[in-house]
C-alpha cells in the first residue's frame, strides 16, 4: 500500500513549529507495511490544499491529511476535502454532542465557533477524538483511503493508533515488516557500498536497505517485509550474513548501540581500563564514555592537554619533538597516549591532537588534520585521519574515531 501525507499549516511552513506528525506518521505507517513515498507540507489555502490532494489521489492508495480541522478561520482542510469531493458539509449530531459533552465537564459553554469542528463532508465516516474535540474523518471507495486528522501531535497519535490502524488491518491492506539495524565505524559511505558491491540480487520490494550516516557512524538499516515472522527473520538473517561477510570488521553492533556502549562492554569484559589525553576534542571522548552508566569500572580519567605546556609538563611529551614536529603529529599523539596511560595507571591510553579549525590549518597539515595515539602493554603507536573545515564536526568524527581505534585494538587482543 503506497500512502502519501499531506501536513497542513503556516506555522509549519515558516518554521515556528516543527513537522513531528510527518516522521512520526512515516515510522508509523512504515512499520504497518505502507510504503509512504511522499510528504508535502501546505499553507491553509484551500487551492493549495486541493491541488496536492488531486495530485496524492492519483499517485496512492492512501492519503493522510493532518492539521486545519480546528474551529478557526484559517482551519480550512474540511472545506477543501468537501470541495475536491464535490460534496457539501453537513453538522453531525453526534460530533456536536461530544465536543458539548467535553465543555460542560468543564463547567463552561461552549464557543459558538466549535460548531465548525463538527462539520463533516457528505460520504465521511467520524473517527471519535478520544483525546481531544476535534474528529479523525474517514473515505473509502474500496479501492482508495483518504483520512483527516487533527494537527495537534497527542490527537492525531491516539486516531492513528485507536481507529485508523484497525480499519486498515481489516481492510487487509498491511503486510508484516521487520526492522533490523547493524552500526557501522571508521569507514564512509560511498565506500562501504564498494565493499558491499552489487547487490540487486536481493534487494527488492520485499527487502531494502538504507544508508543512514551521522557523524562517523552509518546505521545500516535492513527492511523486510511479507506474511511470516519467521519467513521475515530467516530473510533478514541471509542478508545480515551476506553484508557481515564483506564489511565485518566496520560492523560494531547490531541495534541501537552507541559506539561508546560497545566499547565499555569491552573493556569491561577484560577487565580493562583506559586513561584519556585530548587537545582538539577537548574532553569530549572521555565524555562520550562516562555518558554511559558504570563507566567508572574502566574509566580511569582524562587530562585536557590543549595548549603544548600541559602536553610537556602532564604528558611528558619530548619538548624537541613538539618543536620540530608540532603539537599534531605522529609521534606527539603516540607520546601523549604513553603519557596519560603511565601518569593514570591506566591498560590503555588514547590520545587525540589535531587542528579543528576553521583557523590554523597549513598546507601541510589542513584543517581537519587529526592523529589519534594508541598506547597499551605492547607500545604506543597512531594514525592519522583527516576531516572536514567544520570545528564542532571534527571534534564528533575525532571521538568517533578514536572509540573505533580502541574497539579495533580490543579486537586484535591488544592489552
Amino acid at each position: 500500500m503506497k500512502a502519501t501525507l499531506l501536513t497542513i499549516g503556516d506555522e509549519l511552513l515558516i518554521g515556528q513549529t516543527v513537522n513531528t506528525n510527518a516522521s512520526w506518521l512515516g515510522d508509523r505507517l512504515h512499520g504497518l507495511g505502507v510504503e509512504v513515498q511522499r510528504v508535502v507540507m501546505l499553507a491553509d489555502e484551500q487551492p493549495a490544499i486541493m491541488t496536492a490532494l488531486t495530485q496524492a489521489r492519483a499517485e496512492s492508495e492512501l492519503v493522510v491529511l493532518s492539521g486545519g480541522l480546528g474551529p478557526t478561520h484559517d482551519d480550512l482542510t474540511r472545506e477543501a476535502v468537501a470541495a475536491h469531493f464535490g460534496v457539501s458539509l453537513g453538522e453531525d449530531a453526534g460530533t456536536l454532542a461530544r465536543i458539548q459533552q467535553r465543555y460542560a465537564a468543564r463547567k463552561q459553554p461552549m464557543p459558538v465557533a466549535n460548531r465548525k469542528v463538527a462539520q463533516v463532508p457528505e460520504g465521511f465516516d467520524v473517527l471519535p477524538n478520544p483525546v481531544g474535540t476535534a474528529p479523525g474523518l474517514w473515505w473509502s471507495d474500496g479501492t482508495q483511503v483518504v483520512v483527516l486528522l487533527p494537527g495537534v501531535p497527542s490527537e492525531l497519535r491516539a486516531l492513528i493508533r485507536e481507529a485508523v490502524e484497525p480499519r486498515l488491518r481489516e481492510r487487509g491492506a498491511l503486510r508484516m515488516v521487520r526492522q533490523r539495524v547493524l552500526r557501522t565505524a571508521g569507514i564512509g559511505e560511498s565506500t562501504l557500498q564498494e565493499l558491499f558491491g552489487d547487490l540487486s540480487a536481493w534487494l527488492s520490494q520485499q527487502l531494502r536497505l538504507a544508508y543512514l550516516p551521522a557523524d562517523g557512524i552509518i546505521r545500516l538499516r535492513l527492511t523486510a517485509l511479507g506474511d511470516t515472522e519467521e519467513a521475515l527473520e530467516a530473510r533478514l538473517d541471509a542478508f545480515e550474513n551476506h553484508l557481515r561477510q564483506r564489511a565485518g570488521a566496520y560492523i560494531y553492533t547490531r541495534g541501537e548501540a552507541l559506539l561508546e556502549e560497545v566499547v565499555g562492554e569491552m573493556l569491561k569484559e577484560r577487565g580493562l581500563t583506559i586513561a584519556l589525553a585530548e587537545s582538539c576534542t577537548g574532553g569530549l571522548t572521555t565524555s562520550r564514555l562516562t555518558d554511559i552508566a558504570g563507566s567508572s569500572a574502566y574509566v580511569r580519567g582524562g587530562i585536557i592537554a590543549y595548549c603544548n605546556s600541559v602536553k610537556r609538563e602532564q604528558l611528558d611529551v619530548d619538548p624537541a619533538v613538539l618543536k620540530a614536529e608540532g603539537a599534531v603529529s605522529e609521534s606527539v599523539a603516540a607520546q601523549m597516549a604513553h603519557g596519560v596511560r603511565h601518569k593514570l595507571k591506566a591498560d590503555i591510553g588514547l590520545a587525540i591532537t589535531g587542528i579543528a579549525g576553521p583557523s590554523g590549518g597549513t598546507p601541510d597539515k589542513p584543517v581537519g588534520t587529526v592523529w589519534i595515539g594508541y598506547a597499551d602493554s605492547a607500545g604506543a603507536h597512531a594514525i592519522m585521519r583527516h576531516f572536514t573545515p567544520d570545528r564542532l564536526l571534527n571534534k564528533s568524527l575525532s571521538a568517533t574515531a578514536a572509540l573505533d581505534l580502541v574497539r579495533r585494538q580490543l579486537l586484535q587482543g591488544a592489552t
